[in-house]
């Protein structure tokens, strides 16, 4: 066991995971030696930074817990704390239901554990963090929390209201990581077209977007989890004419049939949806859009289903996810629509749309063979170099995949390469002569 070290553990969404790294550059501050993640824990204290989203993220999140308090209880550490989602939404029932955690803290409350651990907080390090990624991109979150109040989600039961940022904080912050050599951004928020709504009744996720394209060192700007009604069009713009604004845009419309989106409370309608992936590949040409769908929300028929797969069929989004209704506790249809779609209806709806996309995925992939695309460099595995195009998302999107035999090449630069064969996920390429 080393004493006067912290091992954090993040489970769940890169939001969580930016929570994790201004911890970090808190304790670091502080004289504290930190991991991430390890694979081997051997710190004096484990900080759990936990997920409450659906079933499935708040199961991993319990048994991460309890594998922790076990090592606890062996003595293999001494002491054991968890804070994010999770314990926001539960922190009652965690305190009287697994004990043997020394504190649990909130998704925003997580400052207080450096006074437990008899620290101070370093306000000259707000801004800093210790990046957990790659050191030439980073996460960058705008804004906390959301106001859509879709019917199944409980986001806002857990963060409240959307809050953004303040632009110049932000833009800051940008600043500070590009001195350090960070080179691309992912923007992430639990909704980023709400972007200034709180602040001036005004979305001002282009501004934002221009104003970070015009700093020196920004190689590329990528686009996470948008909301389709009332999308802030002159968005577009920006992608098309600033060249290091990604032509990618994530954003999650999770039905098209107007009986289940209204039931969702989307906001939005088919037609409107239709036209808005109309206009994405009319003002951007060539833009990647990536979305999510969920199957087997209550009243979810056959006809809702087919009229999915149809969509999905024509809208043949470079890439999709999907994922099964489950109820979550306090949301608008957990209390007002039983969950009527049994569960091996839903598995077989969600295998049958992952088989369509996967399809389209091939046939979009195999299109770029022969296309030079320019890729930055993620790591080396074996006899590959792994890069990505603007066009792929760090850890969901495919990879571009080169011979390590060919060159010498410098992990975190960019590439031009020519794509020479293509698999349903990934890609593979050579150096590009032109």
């Amino acid at each position: 066991m080393k004493r006067n070290t912290v091992d954090v553990i993040t489970l769940g969404c890169s939001k969580n995971l930016v929570d994790s790294e201004k911890l970090m550059r808190q304790l670091q501050a502080n004289g504290f030696q930190v991991t991430h993640d390890s694979d081997n824990p051997s710190g004096e204290i484990v900080v759990i930074n936990t997920c409450g989203f659906i079933g499935d993220a708040k199961e991993e999140s319990i048994n991460t817990i309890l594998e922790f308090c076990q090592a606890k209880e062996e003595g293999r550490i001494k002491k054991v704390y968890v804070m994010g989602c999770l314990s926001e939404r539960y922190l009652k029932e965690l305190e009287e239901e697994i004990p043997q955690v020394d504190k649990y803290y909130g998704k925003f409350d997580w400052p207080a554990l450096l006074s437990d651990l008899g620290k101070a907080y370093c306000p000259e390090c707000r801004a800093e963090r210790c990046l957990t990624t790659p050191a030439h991109y980073a996460y960058l979150k705008i804004s906390e929390g959301c106001s859509r109040r879709c019917a199944y989600c409980a986001i806002p039961i857990i963060t409240g209201h959307h809050v953004s940022r303040p632009m110049e904080e932000i833009l800051d912050e940008v600043r500070l990581l590009v001195a350090q050599g960070v080179k691309e951004f992912q923007l992430i928020a639990q909704e980023l077209t709400y972007y200034g709504m709180d602040i001036c009744k005004k979305q001002l996720l282009p501004e934002l977007v221009e104003r970070m394209s015009e700093i020196s060192g920004v190689e590329w700007i990528r686009l996470h989890y948008g909301y389709p009604a009332n999308f802030p069009m002159d968005l577009l713009r920006v992608m098309r004419e600033r060249k290091n604004v990604c032509a990618y845009m994530d954003i999650a419309l999770q039905h098209i049939s107007d009986q289940m989106l209204d039931r969702m409370h989307r906001h939005v309608s088919k037609e409107e949806t239709c036209r808005l992936i109309e206009h994405f590949r009319r003002e951007v040409p060539g833009i990647h859009l990536r979305t999510t769908f969920m199957v087997g929300f209550p009243g979810e028929t056959d006809e809702d289903f087919e009229e999915l797969k149809a969509f999905v069929k024509w809208a043949r989004f470079d890439r999709m996810g999907a994922f099964a209704y489950s109820e979550e506790e306090g949301t608008y249809s957990a209390e007002h629509y039983p969950d009527d779609v049994p569960m091996e209806v839903k598995q077989a709806r969600l295998d049958e749309l992952m088989d369509i996309q996967q399809r389209i995925s091939a046939e979009l992939n195999e299109q770029k063979v022969g296309q030079v695309l320019r890729v930055v460099i993620d790591r080396r595995e074996g006899d590959y170099y792994v890069g990505r195009t603007e066009f792929d998302s760090p850890e969901v999107d495919p990879e571009v995949l080169i011979d390590a035999r060919e060159a010498v090449l410098e992990i975190g630069e960019f590439y031009e390469v020519r794509i020479t064969s293509a698999e349903e996920f990934d890609l593979y390429a050579s150096l590009s002569d032109e």
